[in-house]
Parts: C-alpha cells; structure tokens; sequence
C-alpha cells in the first residue's frame, strides 16, 4: 500500500511540475518583453492588467498538472489514457511556442496561427480527458476560456497594430 500512495504522490508531483516548467519557459521568452515590447502595444479595451496574468497561469498549470495526474494515476483504458497523455504534450508544446513566438519572436500574426492551433488541441485533449475522468475534463475548461480569451486578445492586438 506505501508503494502505492508512493507512487501516486510521485505522479502528482512529476504532473505538476510538468506544467509549471512549461510555465516558467514561457516567462523565459515573456518577461523581458512586458515593460518594452509589449507596453508599445495598441490593446483593446478588456486586455486585463499584466499583474493578472502571472496568477492566472499559476492556477491554470496547476489545474492543468492535477487533470494530467488524475489521467496518468486512474485512467483505466491504455490506448485512450496514451492518447489523451500525448495529447496533453502537444498542446503543453503549442502553449510554450505561442509564448516565443508572440512575445520572443513579437509576431501577433504568426502567434494567432499558434494559437488557433493551441485552442483545438485543448479542446480535443479535454474532450479525450472527459472520456476518462470527468474531474480532469471539469479541470481543462478555465484553461479552455481564458486561452479563448487569449485568442481574442491576440487577434485583436494584431488589428490595432498592424
């Protein structure tokens, strides 16, 4: 039973610090640019303050990490838990690339690509995580929103400056 919630607590652990890690090289690339790049920027109206952004990802990697474990530690179906794993990687990948490209590379255009492509791959892997845990697919939807919301913002801080 020790091996068990041993290994469990490891599965948490190694989920949520997972995600935050793909938080924090998003920063890498977004830091820099918030008081120079991004501060130049035309934003519309309901862009919320940057004071918010930090938090919100902290909970939204966090839900994230705890959706992962809750697939990878109770899933029962190999093949779906695979795939819904690999899923979660690819949009963990697209979500760190839509930081570098729109605030390393400072390409809004190219970024509204990423993150189209970012939003469908968070839809599908939360439809996958439905299919076998409903608390994890219940975990993915503040992150579906506010990446919807996020694509809003990136489309439109994309008209105002071009």
């Amino acid at each position: 039973m020790e091996s068990s919630k041993s290994t469990l607590a490891f599965k948490l652990l190694a989920s949520l610090v997972v995600c935050q890690i793909a938080g924090f090289i998003g920063a890498v690339f977004t830091t820099p640019s918030i008081s120079t790049w991004y501060a130049t920027l035309e934003k519309p109206a309901l862009n919320p303050p940057n004071y918010l952004f930090g938090p919100v990802w902290t909970f939204l990697f966090i839900a994230m990490g705890v959706a992962l474990f809750l697939i990878w530690a109770r899933a029962k179906n190999d093949k779906e838990k695979k795939l819904a794993i690999i899923l979660f990687f690819i949009q963990l990948f697209f979500n760190i690339m839509w930081s570098i490209v729109f605030f390393g590379l400072h390409s809004p255009l190219l970024a509204i690509f990423v993150i189209i492509i970012l939003l469908v791959l968070i839809i599908a892997t939360t439809i996958k995580f439905f299919r076998l845990s409903e608390a994890a697919g219940i975990l993915m939807i503040p992150y579906i929103l506010w990446v919807g919301f996020a694509t809003i913002l990136n489309i439109a801080i994309y008209f105002l400056n071009r």
